[in-house]
């Protein structure tokens, strides 16, 4: 009857989706992003080609060119994440889908992995946004330039 009394559940804490430099949304080139009119968010100029989730949960919406993924988190936020600007142009060009719609993730997998030198080289800005279309605001931890790593944690808090 009291077996489980005292076993703690692990809360997972929100992680950062990519390395790279943190930029503020405000800054992004893109003003649908930066007028958050998708939503509050960050974005970071990655460093490294690998994407992941920040959390677990489904892939509710997968665009075929790779360059956006729409995650509905296990706590029930939902999350957009925008690899590049304008990088639908590319059609699917520097993008590796690994992962499919519907498909249920665990924090820290690999959605997509980017070539972002074959992105940068054919004119697209790299610059890659995290957004939460629900109205959720965050509180950024971490000043625009820091370089912050995959699934570092308390880069943002999240203010529902």
């Amino acid at each position: 009857m009291f077996k489980n009394l005292f076993k703690k559940e692990k809360i997972e804490s929100f992680k950062n989706f990519v390395e790279g430099n943190l930029v503020y949304i405000e800054n992004v080139s893109d003003e649908v992003f930066s007028q958050k009119m998708i939503g509050d968010g960050y974005a970071i100029k990655p460093t490294d080609s690998n994407v992941y989730a920040p959390m677990s949960g489904k892939v509710t919406s997968l665009f075929p060119t790779g360059h956006a993924i729409g995650l509905t988190l296990n706590n029930g936020l939902d999350i957009m994440l925008h690899l590049g600007i304008d990088t639908v142009e590319l059609e699917g060009k520097g993008f590796e889908i690994m992962v499919k719609e519907g498909q249920v993730v665990k924090q820290g997998d690999i959605l997509i992995k980017a070539d972002w030198d074959y992105i940068s080289k054919s004119g697209y800005d790299t610059v890659s946004i995290l957004v939460f279309p629900n109205g959720e605001k965050i509180d950024l931890r971490k000043k625009e330039g820091e370089h912050v790593s995959s699934l570092e944690e308390n880069v943002i808090e999240i203010i529902k």
